[in-house]
């Protein structure tokens, strides 16, 4: 935990309004350290500007509201960068923030990056054990954090948008006897965001699927923009519930910017407005 905050504390401009200092510390997700990678999980994670790297002991960084203002709902939101590195300003931290002055709980997730150079971990294996392990971890601490165990989502970013579809298409049960009370858990999200996401043409929809809500601007690359509407239709046809916002004047990484006054930039209210049709809020 203590190198997660040395790195955090190396920069102080990514974050929105909160400050470096005022972060929360970091949970990890297995203290003893993550399967397969317990040999390196006191190595240092990297800090250039408001990218991470070096992620072998993967943490969630939570953003928890005053109890009399929590909503009960909870998300979990996974930045991108490209699985080498993970985009916390304007896909993390800043969000995080905002979420906890809706009243929504919020967690930063940092996994292992498995196209960083060097790396030996994978997205389907380590990068998803530790998606599915937040979700877990979450879950269950949901008393502790007035949270609804039923109202756990998920978000993620290009890359993070990826290991959010997945957690919903591969979700895997609890284990009641296990010893971890964390595995006890089921990994299902309750709902999930995805913003810009890559890899869309490997996603699919099945009816039982949770509710999704879907941002991508009309200027990012094809297999995004378009892939976008085609992966709507996907969850249409299934009988999935999907909101869809195509925006006409933004790219790929509008992200989460605090004072952005653009429709893109706007993203989140229309998120939030979800969440209350959706019943989720």
């Amino acid at each position: 935990m203590k190198s997660h905050l040395i790195c955090i504390s190396t920069s102080l401009l990514f974050l929105g309004s909160a400050r470096a200092e005022s972060l929360p510390p970091s949970i990890p997700l297995w203290p003893a350290g993550a399967p397969g990678s317990e040999a390196r999980k006191d190595e240092p994670e990297v800090m250039d500007k408001s990218n991470i790297t070096n992620v072998h002991q993967p943490s969630l960084t939570p953003f928890i509201p005053d109890g009399d203002k929590s909503t009960g709902t909870a998300v979990i939101i996974c930045p991108g960068g490209g699985h080498s590195k993970l985009c916390v300003g304007h896909e993390g931290f800043a969000l995080g923030e905002w979420f906890q002055n809706q009243g929504i709980a919020a967690f930063v997730l940092r996994y292992r990056l498995s196209k960083e150079p060097g790396s030996t971990y994978t997205l389907e294996g380590h990068a998803m054990d530790d998606t599915r392990r937040a979700i877990r971890l979450v879950r269950s601490r949901a008393k502790e954090w007035s949270i609804k165990p039923d109202r756990v989502g998920i978000l993620g970013f290009s890359a993070g948008g990826e290991l959010a579809a997945y957690s919903a298409m591969w979700p895997k049960a609890g284990s009641p006897e296990a010893d971890d009370v964390i595995e006890r858990q089921d990994s299902r999200p309750d709902f999930q965001g995805l913003i810009y996401p890559g890899k869309s043409g490997t996603f699919t929809a099945e009816k039982g699927m949770p509710p999704v809500f879907i941002a991508c601007g009309y200027g990012d690359r094809p297999d995004i923009a378009e892939g976008m509407a085609s992966l709507y239709l996907k969850y249409k046809a299934a009988g999935v519930k999907a909101e869809l916002h195509i925006y006409s004047n933004a790219g790929h990484g509008f992200g989460y910017r605090p004072g952005t006054t653009t429709a893109a930039g706007a993203w989140v209210d229309r998120f939030k407005e979800w969440l209350v049709d959706s019943g989720l809020l």
